[in-house]
């Protein structure tokens, strides 16, 4: 072969010698789809000015797996006005592979509920492909698009078009990173309320805290529409806001009877009744369906199973957990319930979610350690501590696991049950209490 070299490589377009990738191509060998396949198509583009660096790229990649160690650090990258954004690397064998000896990632907030147009998708490509490697994620673990591999000169170049076509940086480093939002009631019939609106207001409000990182460490905020939680924002936010409701569930009996004919009994008491985790749901006789929805934690699973016969109630608004995180210090922790439930349809009503958000964030900055998730700051001082610092009451709902925890006798917590509905002014049943009493 004429493009034959004597490390058998072959030579790309531009005349370089495309970098030998054996154990690469093995991971090409497999039933699923590779991203060695993706790297090396851009690798082979002609008449790009990333092909170059993509090729270094798969070099450096693969001296890696032969060596099994890692060649790339951190350092400092930044653009005109920004203290975040931008994830550096520079290669330590970039003696070896120069044209890949910086390859440096921009975050990039999307939009709210992940809304595009094409024209706007074309664009964010063709600037890449002029300032970077063409190699783009939507999206990452933390929201982001991830504009993968450029220069440090070409951080700037990339981030002021962007910027033309109104896209922001996102978070990085001891800051307020990029929220994240489902796509909510654009397309969702388990919407509970405004997340695009809900997720911009608290961003607004608070973009400075992104970029010009000053927290002990990193704090996210997600919006769920439902317990669904497409965004995993229980999971994985330290501000998550999930849409509920309060009322009854909507239940439609004659859909439920069709679905009981068509599935049968067994099925229906194996994959809804036996699931629901308060035994809240049961069976009668006459295949119509019954809920105790005093005992319902509104975790969607009959909803899910049975959307056409049953269907959230319309009292609805959103619960807000704090401290939900992957490992760190104390490992994995979901969130913690600390506003059980709160109406998000007036203008006062976002008003009062932005300033219990900026509450939150205070607390964080002035009480975490550094290095320390709002998560990990709870389990340290204790959540009363938290109640009490940002004047919230104590509400039942608050307690994980009221009927299973050995540590709380249930005529006691009977009894501070009926305090709590003896100061909202209402009946255990969650009715209102007549004014007469």
């Amino acid at each position: 072969m004429a493009d034959e070299v004597k490390n058998g490589s072959t030579a790309t377009e531009a005349g370089t010698a495309k970098r030998p990738t054996p154990k690469l191509d093995e991971l090409e060998s497999g039933p699923w789809p590779s991203f060695v396949t993706g790297l090396k198509r851009l690798r082979d583009t002609e008449d790009k000015p990333y092909s170059g660096m993509m090729n270094d790229l798969l070099g450096q990649l693969e001296h890696s797996y032969t060596e099994r160690l890692g060649y790339w650090k951190g350092g400092t990258v930044s653009v005109f006005g920004y203290g975040g954004g931008i994830i550096p690397r520079f290669s330590e064998v970039g003696d070896k592979f120069p044209k890949s000896k910086e390859f440096h990632t921009l975050r990039v907030m999307p939009p709210a509920g992940y809304h595009y147009t094409t024209d706007v998708l074309r664009k964010m490509c063709d600037i890449w492909e002029r300032h970077g490697s063409g190699l783009i994620a939507f999206h990452g673990q933390s929201g982001d698009i991830m504009f993968q591999g450029t220069t440090t000169d070409g951080c700037q170049k990339a981030f002021d078009e962007l910027n033309e076509i109104g896209f922001d940086l996102g978070g990085a480093g001891p800051a307020l990173r990029t929220s994240m939002s489902c796509v909510g009631h654009a397309r969702c019939e388990m919407s509970m309320y405004d997340e695009p609106r809900a997720h911009r207001e608290i961003l607004n409000e608070n973009v400075s805290e992104i970029h010009r990182p000053a927290l002990p460490y990193k704090f996210k905020f997600k919006f769920s529409g439902c317990a669904n939680d497409c965004v995993n924002a229980i999971h994985r936010a330290d501000f998550a806001v999930i849409g509920t409701w309060r009322d009854d569930i909507k239940i439609n009996q004659d859909e439920v009877k069709a679905y009981v004919a068509d599935h049968g009994r067994k099925y229906t008491i194996d994959h809804v009744v036996a699931m629901c985790p308060t035994r809240a749901v049961s069976l009668n006789d006459d295949d119509t369906v019954e809920i105790d929805n005093k005992s319902c934690v509104r975790c969607m699973h009959c909803i899910n199973v049975m959307h056409k016969a049953l269907a959230p109630g319309d009292d609805r608004g959103v619960s807000i957990l704090i401290g939900g995180k992957r490992s760190l210090k104390v490992g994995d922790l979901m969130g913690t319930m600390v506003i059980p439930f709160m109406k998000l349809e007036t203008d006062e009503d976002y008003e009062k979610l932005r300033e219990f958000a900026a509450m939150c964030l205070e607390f964080f900055a002035e009480n975490a350690l550094e290095h320390e998730r709002i998560g990990e700051t709870l389990d340290r001082i204790g959540l009363p501590a938290f109640l009490s610092a940002l004047g919230i009451e104590p509400d039942p709902n608050m307690v994980k696991h009221p009927r299973t925890s050995s540590y709380v006798r249930t005529d006691d917590f009977t009894d501070e049950a009926e305090k709590y509905f003896a100061r909202k002014g209402k009946n255990k049943d969650g009715s209102a209490r007549d004014a007469a009493e």
